[in-house]
């Protein structure tokens, strides 16, 4: 199997592009973004660019993949909902439109984040977005679209994110995760499940195209 990750440097996208590496199945791994991910492997090529709203250049880099996860998106704080929706629709929408002409037969794997709002018209402005980022990916002539809506991701296996204020939040937060995870077990999901449900859902699929916390959980005990 051959996979595309965009937003690998990130830290969802850091947690996927590890279990990908470690999958005998998957022969090839090609990131998209910004920044390279440093890492090297033999199965990793990567690919990178300053207008990710623009993918004309990279195509011969974008064709022949079995499945994309795409991992990139960045926090609605300070942020007006225009500015929003057009790095998380627009970037997200420009990648996937040019997958699907390249790749008709691709499963098409989005993070999206629990209480996404599928109608649109909530109150909460990057539930709207994403809602509306959700609903057009699912138009588009994918073979399979998904979309994962995680909770509380717990970053493990060195896995640390790029942004300061949550590096901090899961410095504080690392010593009640345990009591957290037994208390509410459908709101915490680690970077190495989200990982292992995306890879599980690639190859067999999934029961339905929205897949909260307690759907990806329970995707990643049948893997085990």
């Amino acid at each position: 199997m051959n996979v595309v990750i965009f937003g690998a440097t990130g830290m969802v996208g850091q947690g996927v592009l590890r279990e990908c590496l470690l999958d005998p199945d998957v022969t090839l791994v090609r990131t998209v973004g910004r920044k390279p991910t440093g890492i090297s492997n033999a199965k990793l090529r990567e690919s990178t660019s300053q207008d990710l709203w623009n993918y004309a250049g990279l195509e011969p880099d974008l064709t022949g993949f079995d499945a994309c996860f795409f991992c990139l998106g960045v926090s609605s704080a300070g942020m007006n909902e225009a500015d929003y929706e057009r790095v998380t629709y627009g970037i997200t929408l420009a990648a996937a439109e040019t997958l699907s002409r390249l790749n008709p037969a691709m499963t098409f794997i989005y993070v999206s984040g629990a209480h996404t709002d599928s109608s649109e018209r909530g109150r909460a402005m990057w539930a709207r977005v994403k809602g509306k980022t959700e609903n057009a990916l699912l138009r588009l002539p994918f073979k399979a679209a998904y979309m994962f809506r995680p909770g509380v991701i717990e970053p493990v296996h060195g896995v640390k994110s790029k942004t300061g204020l949550y590096r901090a939040f899961y410095v504080v937060l690392t010593p009640v995760l345990p009591v957290l995870r037994w208390a509410f077990p459908n709101f915490i999901l680690t970077t190495e499940e989200i990982g292992q449900a995306m890879l599980a859902v690639a190859k067999n699929g999934a029961p339905k195209p929205v897949l909260e916390v307690r759907d990806i959980r329970a995707i990643v005990s049948r893997r085990a």
